[in-house]
């Protein structure tokens, strides 16, 4: 499913990652509980994820209404919790960038 989200200005979170083999139900459950989190904060717009299992690559976009939004929601304490869990346990690897969504579009159907 694509997120719904509005006419831009708004503000895209890209995480890029690679995980580890270890513990894949934690980290289902964690990732279950922080999507539902995040759809709790002000300003959230959606998200939209994907991994390839093969490779354990992975990445998850999260979209909010301004950067302001963003930023809160790096900041709320369960998040961090479980970003810290994320960085000793699920990834080998990752990668955050923020982005301004200037325009969209889509196939028009």
């Amino acid at each position: 499913m694509f997120a719904a989200t509005p006419e831009p200005p708004y503000t895209a979170v890209i995480f890029t990652s690679r995980r580890t083999d270890r513990d894949e139900e934690g980290y289902g459950a964690a990732a279950a509980a922080m999507e539902a989190e995040a759809a709790r904060q002000p300003g959230y717009l959606g998200i939209e994820s994907a991994r390839d299992v093969r490779t354990g690559l992975g990445i998850t976009v999260s979209y909010w209404a301004t950067q302001a939004d963003a930023r809160a929601w790096k900041a709320v304490a369960t998040h961090a919790q479980v970003q810290r869990r994320g960085r000793q346990d699920w990834y080998v690897d990752y990668r955050v960038r923020v982005a301004t969504v200037e325009r969209h579009y889509d196939a028009g159907r």
